[in-house]
């Protein structure tokens, strides 16, 4: 059997950094979504704990990412007070799992601005379900799986 290390470096092209381990696998039992540790192997902050590794959830955010779909859910996360809700809670949740880099989801900073990274928040949603705002997300991307595994 193959070690998840080594799938996950063949999905996204190199060796992961700061790779801890799988949090969540695709229908065909590969790798799509993984934990980072706070920091890489040389010392640097990894914001992001939470990373997109199935190429086809890679390829469906990047589409709507250059569709405008970070301005979108950004005023969406802004206009909706449930929205805005979610994103806070899931902020403060980033926060109190990495209190090492106390910062929220894609290394936020501050609330209410912009959002920095759907495949950070897609990620932290299917790592942690009930992240509202991010199933919405999730939602709009279609079939989130391909009818045959994208890592063979």
């Amino acid at each position: 059997m193959e070690d998840d290390r080594d799938v996950v470096a063949r999905q996204i092209g190199r060796t992961p950094r700061a790779f801890r381990s799988v949090v969540v696998r695709c229908p065909f039992g590969r790798p799509a979504v993984t934990e980072q540790a706070p920091f890489d192997d040389r010392g640097a902050p990894f914001p992001t704990m939470y990373w997109v590794t199935c190429r086809h959830l890679v390829a469906q955010v990047s589409r709507l990412e250059a569709e405008g779909g970070v301005d979108r859910w950004t005023r969406a996360a802004r206009d909706n007070a449930a929205l805005a809700t979610s994103l806070e809670r899931a902020n403060d949740e980033q926060r109190r799992l990495r209190p090492e880099l106390d910062a929220g989801i894609a290394g936020a900073r501050s609330t209410g601005g912009s959002l920095k990274c759907l495949h950070a928040h897609i990620a932290f949603a299917l790592a942690r379900p009930g992240y509202e705002l991010g199933d919405r997300i999730l939602r709009e991307l279609g079939p989130l799986w391909p009818r045959a595994c994208c890592s063979e």
